[in-house]
């Protein structure tokens, strides 16, 4: 499969996305890795979540900015895996880009309530997997 195929499948597939897997390092080094709610995508390069402050990912990433996203379609047998780094945010303009209606049941102080963070993820390479192989891009 060309890059630029690749990339094209790989954006659709993001652009559809629910949920993400992110992956972080714990503080013993050892990979750490959970389902998360995608909010935003700007092309591959930027997806945004949202998180409890509070919650252990967020420690992580505060320590260890090195992460990973990882998408997957089930019926299509294709997958995406993005290599970057991620950063918590807890500005205004973040916060109201993710934040949806229904979120108060998880932030009783609404918008503004401190237990309430955005992960912005950053990504540097892309891996497609679809059927049996694989096309690694940079993006």
């Amino acid at each position: 499969m060309t890059k630029q195929k690749a990339f094209k499948e790989s954006l659709a597939l993001a652009d559809k996305a629910v949920f993400a897997m992110l992956g972080t390092v714990d503080k013993k080094g050892c990979p750490n890795i959970r389902a998360v709610l995608k909010m935003e995508n700007k092309g591959l390069k930027k997806i945004w979540f949202s998180t409890n402050t509070s919650s252990e990912k967020v420690a992580e990433i505060r320590k260890n900015s090195k992460t990973c996203v990882y998408i997957t379609n089930l019926e299509k047998w294709s997958g995406l895996t993005l290599k970057g780094t991620a950063r918590v945010l807890g500005d205004m303009k973040s916060r109201k880009k993710v934040w949806r209606e229904g979120f108060e049941k998880y932030y009783p102080l609404g918008i503004n309530d401190p237990d309430y963070s955005v992960i912005c993820f950053t990504a540097e390479k892309a891996k497609y997997y679809h059927n049996l192989s694989k096309t690694v891009f940079n993006l």
